[in-house]
Parts: structure tokens; sequence; C-alpha cells
């Protein structure tokens, strides 16, 4: 017989379930008044191939979300297999999130990380309230990938390299 917890009652259980699934890693950050701004979300979904949509969630919480989605355009870095310590700095509360990490930056102020799987410059399409998150729904406008990079994946609130299945 099957047995489910219940959900209003163990928050911790419904993060661990969500864990589970494994999700690759990304970076949003953007040059905000010359000064680069950042963070990191692994809650990304492809969305649409025309238009080039794409999804991320953000805590409604963040003190960064609202200063990054004030730059004209974001950079989103799918983070590659050596960037576990990028993917920990960016996420930080507090400290300098960019010292000592290899990023350039677009001419239109989106910043994205070297070593990452592929780029994507986007401006913010819209967002929809979701409980404790905002979907932001973005628009691709330029991209760029690195077929030789393999992905950082997160899951079981760790950070994974993939290993292929000979």
């Amino acid at each position: 017989m099957i047995r489910f917890s219940q959900l209003a009652k163990n928050d911790r259980e419904l993060r661990d379930a969500y864990g589970r699934f494994p999700s690759g890693v990304t970076a949003l950050a953007a040059l905000v008044n010359g000064v680069p701004v950042g963070m990191t979300a692994s809650a990304f979904v492809p969305v649409s191939l025309s238009p080039p949509l794409v999804s991320v969630c953000m805590q409604s919480s963040s003190s960064t979300w609202p200063r990054l989605k004030s730059a004209g355009r974001i950079g989103i870095s799918f983070l590659g297999q050596n960037h576990d310590i990028v993917a920990r700095q960016l996420a930080a509360k507090t400290g300098d999130r960019f010292a000592g990490i290899a990023w350039d930056s677009a001419d239109d102020g989106a910043i994205f990380m070297e070593g990452a799987t592929a780029w994507l410059d986007c401006t913010v399409e819209s967002e929809i309230t979701a409980g404790d998150h905002e979907i932001v729904l973005f628009r691709v406008h330029h991209l760029t990938t690195h077929q030789h990079v393999n992905p950082l994946v997160f899951h079981g609130s760790k950070f994974h390299q993939l290993q292929p299945i000979l």
C-alpha cells in the first residue's frame, strides 16, 4: 500500500521530494549600473521554439532578482561540470559573488560565465506569481553553445557531474 506524507505538516519532505528530480544549474547575470549582479537557479525550463522562450523560477523573497531584472538584458549561462564553486558563490547571501569567477559581458550588459555549456542572451518577457515563487518568462535573442562542455547537475541538494553509460 502506498503511503503519502501530509504536505501541510512537513515542508522538508516536499523539498526533499523536489530534490529527487535532477536538474541543470543556471547562472543569471547582468551589469546593473556598471556592477555585475548575478544568481543561480536550477528551475529552468525551455518553453517555446517560436518565439524562443525559456522560464526560470525565482523565490519571491530573493533580494537579487529585483536588482537583476532592472537590467535591459540578462545572460543565462548553463553551468558546466567544473562550476560547483561558481554555483555556490553566485548563490551566496553575502560577499562578492563574482570574486575569482571568469566571466565576460556582451555589449548589451548580459554577463556570461566562462566554461558554461551554453549562453542565452535574454530579456524578461513576463512574470507570473506562483505561490512563493515568480515564474519568469524570458525571450532569447542570441545564443552560443559549447558542445565540448558537460553540464553541472543538481540532485538531492548536491552538485553532480554526468557520467556516460557505456
